[in-house]
């Protein structure tokens, strides 16, 4: 029985302890095999390229080793074994080899330390403030946050694709050719677009948007929370629109449904079916095309309309 799994070459920041705090693979691979078994090997110099080799070297500035290492992973559909595991599959997601909720990322973040993210690259919070003071020899350090997953653009750049904020983007997005985040958009890893979509709003992780979809500002389309803090996949089909500060939350919709203004819908939320004025759940309409919600005067449940009905 054969099955889908990855390989890379890539380069690893180790803290001293060590804490792998990255592992950036810049030619991931889709394999096939029914033999490989999931693992991570260090590489010698004879099985580097001569530009990779040049960036294995030791920062005493940052207390980190920049190693080279081999990770293979034997089947996709298992839970990740460890931190290089997590980046492969995450630059995977980037390179857009994988769509979101294709592969497995169960137990992700128990693999993931927590970083300090700066322009000289990424060093462990414990002791920042005094590696802060060594790496001011190197000129102005940028911190640009403290958690656990990156800024995609710092490991993978798509093709056909417009970033107004590289804060905003995780490593392990997915964006479709043509697709722009806004200033004030937010994707998620895992989550993503299928097409050309404009995105102003959140996206969280497990969130896909079929083409031709626009999430305006401060508007959010967001799986339901669940224990451990992850997210199920949330598919929104083609053309939707989200308005301004509309938010979706655990609901799948069809192709072409407007969301109006400030509208809130989940799953157990109340609306007002129009013509017939019949109160439901919004869990009736999950899935289905052609659904136009909006707020409405003399009504406190949001209104619904199917288009062409």
């Amino acid at each position: 029985m054969t099955t889908t799994g990855a390989s890379g070459t890539g380069i690893a920041n180790i803290a001293m302890d060590g804490t792998v705090l990255d592992t950036w693979f810049p030619h991931p691979e889709l394999t096939v095999t029914d033999t490989v078994e999931s693992a991570t090997h260090r590489l010698g110099a004879a099985h580097l390229p001569p530009k990779m080799l040049s960036l294995v070297r030791l920062d005493e500035d940052r207390m980190v080793e920049q190693v080279a290492v081999r990770t293979t992973i034997a089947d996709l559909s298992e839970p990740p074994r460890d931190a290089h595991d997590v980046y492969l599959r995450l630059h995977l997601l980037s390179h857009r080899m994988v769509r979101p909720n294709q592969i497995n990322l169960d137990g992700l973040f128990d693999h993931l330390a927590n970083v300090v993210w700066t322009n000289k690259g990424p060093c462990l919070p414990d002791n920042f403030e005094f590696v802060r003071t060594s790496l001011k020899s190197r000129g102005l350090i940028h911190v640009y946050g403290v958690d656990v997953l990156p800024r995609m653009v710092d490991y993978v750049v798509p093709t056909g694709v417009y970033i107004a904020l590289a804060e905003r983007v995780r490593l392990g997005a997915y964006l479709a050719p043509g697709t722009y985040v806004r200033r004030e958009g937010f994707v998620s890893f895992n989550a993503g677009t299928l097409g050309q979509a404009v995105v102003e709003g959140r996206l969280s992780s497990g969130v896909v948007l079929g083409p031709g979809c626009n999430v305006d500002l401060s508007s959010a389309v967001m799986g339901r929370e669940t224990i451990g803090g992850s997210r199920p996949p949330l598919a929104i089909g083609n053309d939707c629109y989200f308005g301004v500060g509309a938010k979706i939350i655990g609901l799948p919709l069809g192709s072409h449904c407007r969301i109006g203004d400030d509208v809130t819908l989940r799953p157990t939320t109340t609306i007002r079916l129009s013509p017939s004025n019949e109160l439901v759940k919004a869990s009736m309409i999950a899935g289905q095309d052609n659904w136009h919600i909006d707020r409405v005067p003399g009504h406190t449940e949001p209104v619904a309309t199917r288009a062409g009905r």
